[in-house]
């Protein structure tokens, strides 16, 4: 399963992908990325994502939802 975490910008996002890489012990950071979402035509509407692959079986889902959440984002999952 593949774990999503769109945020506003690109500094809330670089935020977010350290805190994940301290938290959950990862070997290197997971890399924001800047894309349009669906629907969004405006490139200033680009929204950041940190993308979590083929997560551990441990991971707490509420709480990546309330990461992004405090970053003024949301988490989605795929």
């Amino acid at each position: 399963m593949r774990h999503v975490l769109v945020l506003p910008g690109r500094d809330a996002a670089e935020e977010v992908a350290a805190e994940l890489a301290e938290r959950l012990g990862l070997p290197e950071e997971p890399r924001p990325v800047r894309e349009a979402l669906a629907g969004e035509d405006d490139a200033e509407d680009a929204q950041w994502l940190v993308v979590l692959e083929d997560p551990v079986p441990d991971w707490d889902v509420p709480a990546l939802a309330a990461l992004a959440e405090a970053h003024d984002g949301w988490l989605e999952r795929g």
